[in-house]
């Protein structure tokens, strides 16, 4: 039975930045729900700490539809989604070209794309209730830069960039559609000193400043009543660094 609770969505929310999302956005009081894939012994301690969990592949259209179908049934508004939902897979590697193109289009577009059209009424009245609602697409630095290692990766997110134009004219004005596109906001434990200082130095700032500036920019979208259409670019000014 659909429940009036209108939670925030965060699509891929066991990890990294959208982990940290879903814990902040759930210490402000919002009801929160995040996606997996596999599990693990860290969403039981989600749940304890109320976070709602559900597991959901978006690797192809039979389970981006499933899940919108389980989001219906369950609420019957939302407050938010934010497709953080993610792989940075590159060419060249155990499969082919085509497949990594289609899994990066399946993640990056297809699923935004198909979860934004079947819960848009879902957003739209928690819009009518409340004021407004938002969809977050979470991007990356290479939508507009590119990238020789992984074309597929960078295609799809520009193309993700480009939804966030299209949803927000088609949604407004009760629903903000926006990106975030971060560069490097925090090293994996396995990156060496020789890594970390070269990537460091990409940017005008020269700082990996975590996944709370990540959560700052979500936390902003959400708060906003007058932007929509945009994409935030948290780069450190790596757009400039190598400017004469």
């Amino acid at each position: 039975m659909a429940t009036a609770e209108s939670p925030i969505i965060i699509t891929g929310g066991a990890q990294r930045l959208g982990l940290a999302a879903a814990l902040a956005l759930r210490a402000d009081n919002h009801p929160v729900v995040i996606t997996y894939r596999k599990q693990r012994p860290l969403l039981s301690r989600l749940r304890q700490q109320g976070i709602e969990t559900m597991q959901a592949d978006f690797a192809d259209e039979d389970g981006i539809l499933l899940f919108a179908e389980q989001l219906r049934a369950r609420f019957t508004s939302l407050r938010a989604i934010i497709h953080n939902a993610s792989e940075w897979l590159p060419e060249g590697g155990a499969e082919s070209d085509s497949v990594v193109l289609q899994r990066m289009l399946n993640i990056h577009v297809t699923a935004p794309f198909l979860l934004n059209q079947e819960c848009g009424d879902l957003l739209r009245r928690h819009g009518e209730l409340r004021g407004y609602a938002d969809i977050i697409h979470m991007s990356d630095y290479v939508a507009s830069s590119g990238s020789k290692k992984h074309i597929a990766y960078a295609a799809s997110k520009a193309a993700l960039d480009n939804l966030s134009l299209s949803f927000a004219c088609k949604f407004a004005p009760l629903v903000k559609v926006n990106s975030i596109a971060p560069a490097l906001l925090m090293f994996n434990p396995d990156d060496d000193a020789a890594y970390r200082e070269k990537a460091l130095k990409k940017s005008l700032l020269g700082v990996a400043p975590g996944e709370a500036e990540g959560v700052n920019a979500i936390r902003y979208l959400l708060e906003s009543r007058y932007l929509t259409g945009k994409t935030i670019a948290l780069d450190g000014g790596r757009h400039l660094a190598q400017a004469s």
